[in-house]
Protein backbone atom coordinates (compact mmCIF):
# COMPACT_ATOMS: atom_id res chain seq x y z
CA UNK A 1 0.00 0.00 0.00
CA UNK A 2 0.98 3.41 -1.15
CA UNK A 3 -0.49 5.20 1.43
CA UNK A 4 0.57 6.80 4.25
CA UNK A 5 0.85 4.57 7.35
CA UNK A 6 2.04 7.08 9.95
CA UNK A 7 -1.17 8.96 9.40
CA UNK A 8 -3.75 6.05 9.18
CA UNK A 9 -2.30 4.87 12.71
CA UNK A 10 -2.77 8.06 14.16
CA UNK A 11 -6.32 8.27 12.88
CA UNK A 12 -6.97 5.14 14.34
CA UNK A 13 -5.57 5.37 17.93
CA UNK A 14 -7.32 8.82 17.79
CA UNK A 15 -10.36 6.86 17.20
CA UNK A 16 -10.71 4.23 19.77
CA UNK A 17 -8.34 3.31 22.91
CA UNK A 18 -7.08 -0.25 22.71
CA UNK A 19 -4.59 0.11 25.50
CA UNK A 20 -4.85 -2.66 28.03
CA UNK A 21 -7.20 -4.76 26.09
CA UNK A 22 -7.17 -8.15 24.13
CA UNK A 23 -7.55 -7.33 20.69
CA UNK A 24 -8.59 -10.21 17.96
CA UNK A 25 -7.05 -8.62 15.08
CA UNK A 26 -8.66 -9.64 11.87
CA UNK A 27 -7.03 -9.73 8.72
CA UNK A 28 -3.20 -9.35 10.30
CA UNK A 29 -1.39 -9.57 7.12
CA UNK A 30 -2.95 -5.64 6.84
CA UNK A 31 -1.70 -5.42 10.62
CA UNK A 32 0.35 -2.33 10.22
CA UNK A 33 -1.75 -0.04 11.88
CA UNK A 34 -2.19 -0.60 15.76
CA UNK A 35 0.46 1.41 16.86
CA UNK A 36 3.18 -1.23 18.87
CA UNK A 37 3.66 1.27 21.45
CA UNK A 38 0.30 0.45 23.25
CA UNK A 39 0.07 -1.93 25.32
CA UNK A 40 -2.30 -4.62 24.80
CA UNK A 41 -2.91 -7.54 27.31
CA UNK A 42 -2.64 -9.53 24.28
CA UNK A 43 -3.18 -9.62 20.69
CA UNK A 44 -4.79 -12.58 18.48
CA UNK A 45 -3.53 -12.05 15.18
CA UNK A 46 -5.60 -14.11 12.57
CA UNK A 47 -5.25 -14.29 8.88
CA UNK A 48 -6.34 -17.07 6.55
CA UNK A 49 -3.66 -16.10 4.44
CA UNK A 50 -0.14 -17.78 5.54
CA UNK A 51 2.29 -15.79 3.76
CA UNK A 52 0.64 -12.74 5.21
CA UNK A 53 0.41 -14.03 8.60
CA UNK A 54 4.07 -15.21 8.38
CA UNK A 55 5.25 -11.56 7.19
CA UNK A 56 3.29 -10.12 10.18
CA UNK A 57 4.88 -12.26 12.61
CA UNK A 58 8.49 -10.83 10.97
CA UNK A 59 7.00 -7.12 11.16
CA UNK A 60 6.35 -7.73 15.36
CA UNK A 61 9.58 -10.13 15.76
CA UNK A 62 11.97 -8.12 18.87
CA UNK A 63 9.02 -6.02 19.07
CA UNK A 64 7.57 -4.64 22.45
CA UNK A 65 4.13 -7.34 21.96
CA UNK A 66 5.99 -9.70 21.13
CA UNK A 67 5.26 -11.98 23.97
CA UNK A 68 1.68 -10.77 24.17
CA UNK A 69 0.71 -12.14 20.16
CA UNK A 70 -0.95 -15.50 19.55
CA UNK A 71 -1.15 -16.28 15.90
CA UNK A 72 -3.97 -18.45 14.33
CA UNK A 73 -3.78 -19.37 10.59
CA UNK A 74 -7.44 -19.58 9.33
CA UNK A 75 -10.89 -17.82 9.01
CA UNK A 76 -12.70 -15.45 11.02
CA UNK A 77 -15.91 -17.79 11.17
CA UNK A 78 -13.28 -20.43 12.75
CA UNK A 79 -12.31 -17.96 15.39
CA UNK A 80 -13.64 -19.04 19.00
CA UNK A 81 -11.11 -16.45 21.03
CA UNK A 82 -13.09 -13.86 23.10
CA UNK A 83 -11.71 -10.44 23.31
CA UNK A 84 -12.50 -7.06 24.68
CA UNK A 85 -12.26 -5.85 20.98
CA UNK A 86 -12.51 -7.39 17.27
CA UNK A 87 -10.80 -4.96 14.79
CA UNK A 88 -11.06 -5.76 10.91
CA UNK A 89 -8.43 -3.98 9.52
CA UNK A 90 -9.16 -3.47 5.71
CA UNK A 91 -10.67 -6.95 5.12
CA UNK A 92 -14.48 -6.61 6.17
CA UNK A 93 -14.94 -5.84 2.34
CA UNK A 94 -13.05 -8.90 1.21
CA UNK A 95 -15.51 -11.00 3.29
CA UNK A 96 -18.06 -12.81 1.19
CA UNK A 97 -20.70 -11.99 3.70
CA UNK A 98 -19.70 -9.18 5.96
CA UNK A 99 -23.31 -9.14 8.20
CA UNK A 100 -23.15 -12.59 9.57
CA UNK A 101 -19.18 -11.55 10.50
CA UNK A 102 -20.24 -8.46 12.26
CA UNK A 103 -22.47 -10.48 13.96
CA UNK A 104 -19.99 -13.43 15.09
CA UNK A 105 -17.96 -10.68 16.23
CA UNK A 106 -20.28 -9.39 18.55
CA UNK A 107 -20.81 -12.96 20.53
CA UNK A 108 -16.84 -12.30 21.20
CA UNK A 109 -16.44 -9.17 22.25
CA UNK A 110 -18.48 -6.45 23.52
CA UNK A 111 -16.95 -4.01 20.91
CA UNK A 112 -15.68 -4.33 17.08
CA UNK A 113 -13.99 -1.55 15.08
CA UNK A 114 -13.90 -1.44 11.25
CA UNK A 115 -10.93 0.29 9.33
CA UNK A 116 -11.85 0.15 5.56
CA UNK A 117 -12.72 1.87 2.59
CA UNK A 118 -15.54 4.19 1.79
CA UNK A 119 -17.95 3.85 -0.57
CA UNK A 120 -16.73 7.66 -1.57
CA UNK A 121 -13.06 6.93 -2.28
CA UNK A 122 -11.59 7.22 -6.01
CA UNK A 123 -9.23 5.03 -4.79
CA UNK A 124 -11.85 2.50 -4.61
CA UNK A 125 -13.24 3.50 -8.05
CA UNK A 126 -9.40 2.31 -9.30
CA UNK A 127 -9.20 -1.03 -7.46
CA UNK A 128 -13.01 -2.15 -9.05
CA UNK A 129 -13.72 -2.66 -5.51
CA UNK A 130 -17.28 -0.45 -5.46
CA UNK A 131 -19.09 -3.58 -4.98
CA UNK A 132 -17.78 -5.24 -2.47
CA UNK A 133 -16.96 -2.07 -0.56
CA UNK A 134 -20.62 -0.81 -0.51
CA UNK A 135 -21.71 -4.12 0.77
CA UNK A 136 -19.84 -3.97 3.66
CA UNK A 137 -20.48 -0.48 4.25
CA UNK A 138 -24.26 -1.34 4.31
CA UNK A 139 -23.90 -4.04 6.44
CA UNK A 140 -22.47 -1.88 9.19
CA UNK A 141 -25.34 0.61 8.98
CA UNK A 142 -27.74 -2.39 9.02
CA UNK A 143 -25.90 -3.85 12.13
CA UNK A 144 -25.85 -0.54 13.94
CA UNK A 145 -23.22 2.19 13.80
CA UNK A 146 -22.39 3.71 17.45
CA UNK A 147 -19.99 6.11 16.01
CA UNK A 148 -18.09 6.77 12.94
CA UNK A 149 -15.25 8.86 10.90
CA UNK A 150 -14.40 9.58 7.70
CA UNK A 151 -11.02 11.14 6.43
CA UNK A 152 -9.17 11.41 3.27
CA UNK A 153 -5.51 10.56 2.38
CA UNK A 154 -4.08 9.69 -0.66
CA UNK A 155 -2.83 6.37 -2.32
CA UNK A 156 1.49 7.61 -4.18
CA UNK A 157 3.02 5.80 -7.01
CA UNK A 158 6.36 7.28 -8.23
CA UNK A 159 5.34 5.69 -11.19
CA UNK A 160 2.51 3.82 -13.95
CA UNK A 161 4.36 0.38 -13.63
CA UNK A 162 4.16 0.93 -9.54
CA UNK A 163 0.20 1.85 -9.74
CA UNK A 164 0.25 -1.29 -12.46
CA UNK A 165 1.55 -4.22 -9.47
CA UNK A 166 -0.90 -2.58 -6.84
CA UNK A 167 -4.09 -2.69 -9.12
CA UNK A 168 -3.29 -5.66 -11.40
CA UNK A 169 -4.03 -8.57 -8.66
CA UNK A 170 -8.04 -6.53 -8.86
CA UNK A 171 -8.41 -7.63 -12.80
CA UNK A 172 -8.99 -6.20 -16.07
CA UNK A 173 -11.62 -3.72 -15.11
CA UNK A 174 -8.87 -1.92 -12.43
CA UNK A 175 -6.14 -2.39 -14.95
CA UNK A 176 -8.86 -0.80 -17.84
CA UNK A 177 -9.47 2.34 -15.22
CA UNK A 178 -5.77 2.93 -14.24
CA UNK A 179 -4.95 3.38 -17.88
CA UNK A 180 -5.53 7.49 -18.18
CA UNK A 181 -2.19 7.26 -15.71
CA UNK A 182 -0.24 5.19 -18.03
CA UNK A 183 3.38 7.07 -18.56
CA UNK A 184 2.68 8.98 -15.58
CA UNK A 185 4.66 9.74 -12.87
CA UNK A 186 4.49 10.95 -9.33
CA UNK A 187 0.82 9.77 -9.37
CA UNK A 188 -1.93 10.45 -6.41
CA UNK A 189 -4.90 8.77 -6.18
CA UNK A 190 -7.44 10.21 -3.34
CA UNK A 191 -8.24 7.37 -0.67
CA UNK A 192 -11.07 8.36 1.59
CA UNK A 193 -10.95 5.81 4.81
CA UNK A 194 -14.15 4.76 7.24
CA UNK A 195 -13.30 3.82 10.72
CA UNK A 196 -16.52 2.49 12.49
CA UNK A 197 -17.28 1.55 15.81
CA UNK A 198 -19.81 -1.09 16.45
Amino acid sequence: MAADYALLAKNLRDFYDFADKVVLLIGAGHGQLLDPEIHLRKLIAVDQDLAALKEFEKRIAGGPRQNAVELVHGKFEDVSSRSDIVYFEFCLHEMTDPFPALKRARTLAPDAVVFDHSPASKWVFYGAEEAIVRRSSLAMKNFGIRRCRSFTTVQRFADYSELFSKVSPQGPLAIQRIRRYRGGTNIVIPMVCDLVLL
